[in-house]
């Protein structure tokens, strides 16, 4: 199978044979999961052939190559990568549109409702929740917004910045940078994702605290729906009815297709400093709790148990491990550090560096940046690596953390006879945190994505009966669906029912996700 399919990276950054071969044992003494042989990815196979035609005025803007066409039907969970690997692709777009303008998307969005053809918008493809998968849809097409990139417009005064929304997330950030602003928004996913994926996903970046989610950046999101043009004004703020641009922020394609988008940027930082402390876990949670509440908002406050902390190589020790960082745009940080270390002293915690950088959130980011690529080596060694996320508020927390772990350990023990649960904080709020779950097990060949499954529906009940959130970041797709209707009120879902009835009311927007 090519790795344009299934891979993270560029081809060079395919995992060769040296490569595999040096990180099984590391993977054995760091996880104690015996790897197994390296797999060999199987060759594309044939796939079904497309069931709708583009029309001619259309069809120049369309793609039915196997490469392209397999590629635009996976995103990038686990069970996505393994899928991918075995060429089992059993639900693949017909046919791959990229349009070049707004007018384009138009058209495409009034061929398909006349022909009832689902459209599944498509950014970077770094879903790993299903949402770019048009899994059992009859026919569908995939959208792919990258030819609609670019920085459009800067209006200094308010620092905004108006994006397409097929830009990657390397490619706006380098064209802020000459204005001296950035976004100052970096997901995991930084490198294969778009402005218009984070609007639709309501994604957050890997900054601990203060403006971290895409909602906090949003001044104004332009979309395409099958119903006509959905703009808002542009805003500072407003108290006009419930906001346009909320409705569209997690809609995940399902109401339309976001073309353009209105982002709140800022200078440059120009003061770091970053320390780490080590302790219990609870003494942990206890600092992260003290420190959000005392008014400061750190832009690193990611607390690590000992199993993520080894995982990723941060400390070996364990102890949990708690990473700091502080930014400035203007003055010194020494008030600011030294409340932040009084903080971490007073309940318990010992630090262990403190500076401009740090070694422990050194290779955090490290590691950080690196997953994705580690994993398909990890994958490829018969290993079973996947993550899942959540929120929960902070009287809730100790007992949540605990029923989630100890139900995830023994599904992993019942369905793949090993395994281990790491935990981290990804985001931290007054009122609560961000828990966010690796799982790491030894893989049976042949039967991942059921093992995967069955891992994640237990997990994922242990959220629901604990009271937190499907999701905190990831979004919903397909994979979350079932809980999300848990979650969110009937009423609400009647509304949003109502909503997409209206402006898709032949229902080919995303057809699965969310509603309908």
């Amino acid at each position: 199978m090519s790795y344009a399919v299934w891979g993270w990276g560029s081809p060079e950054a395919a995992p060769k044979a040296a490569d595999l071969e040096a990180l099984a044992p590391i993977v054995a003494a760091s996880t104690g999961i015996e790897p197994q042989p390296p797999e060999t990815p199987a060759v594309l196979p044939e796939l079904r052939e497309p069931r709708c035609t583009l029309p001619t005025s259309l069809a120049a803007l369309g793609s039915v190559d196997p490469v392209d066409r397999a590629r635009h039907g996976i995103g990038r969970a686990y069970r996505d990568l393994v899928r991918g690997l075995r060429g089992q692709l059993t639900d693949v777009p017909d046919v791959v549109v990229r349009p070049a303008s707004e007018r384009d998307v138009v058209d495409v969005l009034d061929w398909a409702s006349s022909a009832g053809v689902a459209v599944v918008p498509f950014g970077g493809g770094s879903s790993v929740v299903g949402g770019v998968e048009p899994r059992g849809l009859d026919v569908a097409v995939s959208l792919d917004l990258s030819r609609l990139e670019g920085l459009v417009e800067v209006d200094v005064a308010s620092r905004g910045v108006r994006l397409r929304a097929g830009t990657f997330g390397p490619a706006a950030e380098a064209s802020l940078k000459p204005h001296g602003l950035t976004l100052r928004f970096y997901p995991q996913s930084f490198e294969r994702s778009t402005v218009g994926g984070w609007v639709a996903t309501r994604a957050a970046g890997h900054f601990s605290t203060g403006p971290t989610h895409i909602d906090d950046l949003v001044e104004s999101v332009r979309a395409v729906t099958p119903s006509g043009v959905w703009e808002s004004r542009r805003l500072p703020g407003s108290g006009a009815g419930p906001s346009p641009d909320r409705m569209l922020l997690g809609s995940e394609g399902a109401l339309g297709v976001i073309t353009e988008a209105w982002l709140r940027a800022q200078p440059r930082p120009v003061h770091r400093w970053a320390a780490s402390a080590v302790g219990t876990w609870d003494q942990g949670v206890a600092g992260v709790q003290a420190i959000t509440q005392s008014g400061l908002r750190p832009a690193a406050c990611r607390l690590l148990d000992p199993v993520e902390a080894r995982l990723s190589g941060t400390r070996q020790t364990g102890e949990a491990v708690l990473v700091l960082g502080l930014e400035s745009l203007r003055g010194p940080l020494d008030l600011e550090t030294a409340t932040v270390l009084e903080i971490c002293r007073s309940v318990g915690l010992e630090i262990v560096e403190q500076g401009s950088r740090g070694e422990a959130g050194e290779a955090w980011r490290s590691t950080f940046v690196r997953a994705p690529y580690l994993r398909e080596g990890l994958v490829l060694l018969g290993i079973l690596v996947e993550t899942f996320e959540t929120a929960i508020t902070w009287d809730r927390l100790p007992a949540f953390v605990a029923d989630v772990t100890a139900t995830t350990e023994d599904a992993l023990r019942r369905i793949c006879g090993a395994g281990s649960v790491g935990c981290r904080f990804t985001h931290a709020y007054p009122d609560g945190a961000a828990p966010y779950f690796t799982v790491v097990a030894p893989a049976r060949r042949g039967s991942e994505v059921a093992q995967w499954d069955e891992v994640k529906a237990a997990a994922a009940e242990a959220i629901m009966a604990g009271g937190g959130t499907i999701t905190h970041h990831h979004a919903v797709g397909r994979d979350h669906r079932p809980w999300y209707d848990r979650q969110r009120p009937d009423p609400f879902a009647a509304a949003l029912a109502g909503a997409k009835a209206a402006v898709d009311p032949a229902g080919v927007m995303n057809p699965g996700v969310l509603v309908g």
